[in-house]
């Protein structure tokens, strides 16, 4: 299946309960959690003029053999020296997405070296990395030119203008680990959300004005299609709960022969596994369907935490350690996560401003502090650490 050409292979999925079984095949890894890793997003800036345009032939000639096909390369992008995959987001942000981990330690080492690689290639042609989750300098401009990204548009367009503010304005910080065979780690990860979201909140200031929100970022997401960016319930069954979720959820595109990949307006994948299109249904349907979903926690075999803000310089190892830690412990995180665990727009709008988020956060942060000397991390990064958390507004001030 190639990103212009809709391909039907010799599987068609021809029921629900089809689609079903293959979502529920593919989200969840059973097994003891092992890996880890992180994709961090940046917007990007030029050095001297922050606020001015992003030219995609600065960013390519900045990237060189780096440069993903959707921004114009012939080939496949060049891994980066740590082993980490680059990609370009639609608005011309870039992000490195780890290899998988195994340790805290090995992580932190292969991004860091990702990273210090990246911000000297690009601030050798002008370019530096942004250092907060929104674009506080620039309205939202896409400069990338796909069937997928101009559905993705057409479809967010019909709810408002935060579908595009999401695709071209904010970065985001993505946590990736196993999900395990405890179904609390599924529970606490997205219970972790509210009190996380306050906690990092890094994005209140955006296109030039001081947006008054805590999260502007997590904002956009929450005031998108709730079908398709709020959580995933959680329930004793995650792989089924996802499964109900995808299903109920509107396509966003359709893929098929041509530029146009717009989906009929109000369509469900339910509907199209029911006869709605006149395509057959087939498993890379379904699973670029569920590329299209963006809930807080998303399983992809792995759990993908969405729901961070981009954070400023190497400070992206607080958050991922924080979340790493508690999760070690699914029970304690969740039990204390559990008072704000439907919390969001509170989290995006008031940050630590709100007294139960505050409460919250403290004792969670408090707990993942008492517990870094068992991940292996560094002396000088556990006191980064320590030092970032001390530093966060815990009087409440906005």
């Amino acid at each position: 299946m190639t990103d212009s050409t809709r391909t039907v292979t010799a599987t068609v999925l021809r029921t629900q309960d089809e689609v079903e079984a293959h979502i529920r095949a593919i989200c969840f890894k059973t097994g003891p959690p092992t890996l880890l890793g992180a994709e961090l997003e940046w917007t990007l800036h030029s050095s001297v003029a922050p606020s001015a345009p992003l030219r995609p032939a600065v960013l390519r000639d900045a990237l060189g053999r780096h440069t993903p096909v959707t921004l114009g390369s012939p080939v496949p992008p060049d891994p980066l020296p740590a082993g980490g995959t680059l990609t370009v987001e639609p608005g011309g942000q870039v992000e490195i997405s780890s290899a998988p981990a195994t340790s805290l330690p090995s992580l932190h080492a292969a991004v860091s070296a990702d990273k210090a690689y990246l911000t000297q290639l690009l601030g050798e042609a002008g370019l530096s990395l942004g250092e907060h989750g929104a674009d506080p300098y620039r309205e939202p401009r896409r400069i990338l030119r796909t069937p997928r990204y101009d559905a993705m548009e057409q479809a967010f367009d019909a709810r408002g203008p935060h579908g595009r503010v999401m695709m071209s304005s904010t970065a985001g910080l993505q946590v990736c680990l196993d999900p395990g065979d405890d179904p609390l780690r599924w529970a606490a990860a997205s219970a972790l959300g509210p009190p996380l979201v306050a906690a990092f909140a890094n994005s209140r200031r955006h296109a030039g004005r001081d947006t008054g929100l805590a999260s502007a970022r997590m904002a956009a997401w929450w005031a998108m299609d709730p079908r398709l960016t709020h959580p995933v319930p959680v329930t004793g069954d995650p792989a089924g709960a996802w499964a109900r979720y995808a299903l109920d959820a509107p396509l966003t595109c359709v893929r098929r022969d041509g530029a146009c990949w717009d989906a009929p307006p109000g369509l469900t994948l339910r509907d199209w596994a029911e006869g709605a299109l006149p395509w057959a249904l087939t498993p890379g349907d379904v699973d670029y369907h569920l590329s299209l979903l963006f809930p807080p926690v998303r399983p992809r075999g792995y759990l993908e935490v969405r729901y961070l803000d981009a954070q400023p310089g190497d400070d992206w190892i607080v958050p991922v350690a924080v979340l790493t830690t508690l999760l070690d412990d699914p029970a304690t995180a969740l039990d204390l996560a559990a008072p704000t665990a439907g919390r969001w727009l509170e989290a995006a709008r008031l940050g630590l401003a709100d007294p139960a988020l505050r409460r919250t956060a403290a004792a969670l942060l408090d707990l993942a502090c008492r517990r870094l000397d068992g991940t292996g991390l560094s002396p000088t990064v556990r006191a980064q650490i320590v030092s970032f958390i001390e530093r966060l507004p815990w009087e409440g001030s906005q």
